[in-house]
């Protein structure tokens, strides 16, 4: 009789199991989620820049290795092969792409500008500190490099020197005054030769407690107010002055509101780093990137410096100077694979919400980290997924709402204009569009739309003899023909070859995105879908969706 009673708590309990299955939000037995996806298009919540992707050169040599794996190989801004066909292309495909050159090493660089008579010595591998004594940026290199960003079209930020003059401490506080002496030289030589830069950041990764040295709040404050007065008096005779940035280290709540309140304004953009994942040689990255209540918890310090900005009633605004996820060159087939472009769209979407007003991932090359392969310069699948945000997500920002699903990531904003020939005129659109990631491995989702105070226009009205620069257009008469349809929706899905989340090739919508053998960048295709239909989600799958006749107030 016992054993019956056993037999029928346990059946009785796995009923409950399958009723409370059943009844899940949108759920079912087939492995099929149903959600809505819920957009307010009233107001912006907020906006970003026009060119938010932004990506980082390092000065990291060959020698640089972490755990026991040497992942720079030539992609040092002082050995990087800028003749190299793929490279050129992948740059001049975001036209313009914002490049941050800095880290570690640009702490311990000094500029051989003209006049110098010591030797231009390169950084050497020993016991000093970040683990390389002092290298040297000649001025011929930099002609070459400037050569490079004007034919690609990059629009440069530049990482200084901050420890020159400094005494560092035993326990790594650095003590002194900036001297600014080489650095004044640098940009002069820089302004006399007409190079354009769009913005000068001082110092790497100093603030809070820093690594491998710091400098306090205060005196980081008045090293940015001296450097002001130096671009000041360099720039005088300029329309356009070029961005100060700093202190381009983690962000510590105390440290940065000290440091934002004493810098009486001469700060134009107050930047941070983003390392949340934790060491490189950590084997449960994936887990991490995979668990939506962590990727969560990657929104403090965006929230948290958003506020400070807002309290200081400050025009300072913030971005995210460099970001590579895992710290110590991340780690290989993970942060160089399809599975961490979950981790980076995730980020750039909650970075926008914030009012971030550029990401700079770290890097564009260089690393197990990088958006371009060390050796090939092929695209990982990462690259892909910056060019398809700068391409479709625009300035404004729109409240997106997927709370029902907690393994949908959702965001969305107003797109960037894009341009197709029809008739010989030029049909500018916009639209919104919603990035949709899906952490499930075994489940697909079916979701619809909700998009609050909006419009659907055809697009016939909408005709303008005006070019955007938004990338290459696939000009196919029957895309074309299927665009015009009023309501209908473009679809871009990324995944993993073969399933594998360590692959480094992306399909987009089934097909893989290879370089061709003219080394172009492949053109990124849409597939053209009824847009009051619902869109399905594959596990472990991203979706662009870009609704071209859907207009709501926010993006007027």
């Amino acid at each position: 009789m016992v054993s019956i009673m056993k037999m029928l708590g346990i059946c009785f309990c796995i009923y409950l199991v399958f009723i409370r299955s059943r009844s899940a939000v949108g759920a079912n037995s087939d492995g099929l989620v149903e959600g809505i996806v819920v957009v307010n298009g009233t107001l912006a919540i907020a906006q970003i820049d026009e060119d938010f992707v932004c990506a980082t050169l390092d000065w990291w040599p060959p020698e640089k290795c972490d755990y026991g794996l040497c992942s720079w190989a030539n992609s040092s801004l002082l050995n990087l092969d800028l003749t190299n066909k793929i490279f050129i292309n992948a740059i001049k495909e975001f036209s313009p792409l914002k490049l941050r050159l800095g880290g570690t090493l640009q702490d311990k660089l000094i500029y051989h500008t003209l006049g110098d008579t010591q030797p231009c010595g390169q950084f050497v591998k020993n016991n000093e500190m970040f683990g390389f004594s002092q290298g040297c940026l000649s001025m011929s290199r930099w002609d070459e490099l400037n050569a490079f960003f004007n034919k690609t079209g990059a629009k440069v930020i530049f990482g200084l020197n901050a420890l020159n003059g400094k005494t560092i401490g035993i326990d790594g506080s650095a003590i002194g005054a900036w001297n600014s002496t080489n650095a004044e030289s640098f940009i002069s030589y820089t302004v006399n030769k007409g190079y354009i830069i769009h913005g000068w950041e001082l110092g790497n990764e100093l603030s809070g407690k820093g690594i491998g040295a710091s400098i306090s709040s205060d005196q980081y404050a008045k090293d940015i107010i001296s450097l002001q007065g130096l671009l000041e008096k360099t720039y005088k005779n300029f329309r356009v002055q070029p961005l100060l940035l700093g202190p381009g280290g983690f962000f510590d709540s105390n440290w940065f509101t000290d440091f934002i309140n004493k810098s009486n304004n001469s700060l134009q953009v107050v930047t941070h780093h983003i390392y949340n994942l934790g060491p490189g040689v950590d084997d449960h990255l994936i887990d991490k990137i995979l668990n939506p209540s962590y990727l969560s918890g990657g929104s403090q310090p965006f929230i948290a410096l958003e506020n400070i900005l807002k309290n200081a009633r400050t025009s300072t605004i913030a971005w995210v100077s460099e970001a590579g996820g895992a710290w110590n060159s991340g780690h290989p087939l993970v942060t160089n694979a399809f599975v961490f472009s979950f981790w980076y769209l995730d980020q750039l979407g909650m970075a926008s919400v914030h009012n971030t007003k550029t990401y700079c991932r770290q890097t564009l090359i260089g690393g197990n980290y990088g958006l371009l392969n060390t050796t090939t310069f092929t695209p990982n699948p990462d690259y892909y997924s910056a060019l398809l945000w700068h391409r479709l997500m625009g300035r404004n920002v729109l409240s997106t709402n997927m709370s029902t699903l907690t393994n949908i990531r959702a965001y969305s904003h107003c797109s960037k204009a894009s341009t197709i020939l029809i008739l010989n005129a030029y049909l500018t659109q916009r639209g919104i569009t919603i990035l949709l990631i899906n952490l499930d491995g075994n489940t697909t989702a079916k979701l619809s739309f909700k998009i609050d105070n909006s419009t659907i226009k055809g697009t016939n009205n909408k005709r303008k003899r005006i070019i955007h620069n938004t990338g290459r257009i696939n000009f196919d008469p029957i895309w074309q023909r299927l665009k015009m349809k009023d309501g209908t929706r473009e679809e871009y899905h990324l995944a993993a070859k073969d399933g594998d989340l360590h692959s480094q090739t992306v399909l987009l919508n089934g097909e893989a995105l290879m370089v061709n053998s003219f080394r172009e960048i492949p053109r990124l295709t849409p597939r053209v879908v009824n847009g009051s239909e619902p869109v399905t989600i594959a596990p472990f799958s991203i979706a662009f969706c870009h609704f071209p006749n859907i207009h709501v107030n926010a993006c007027r």
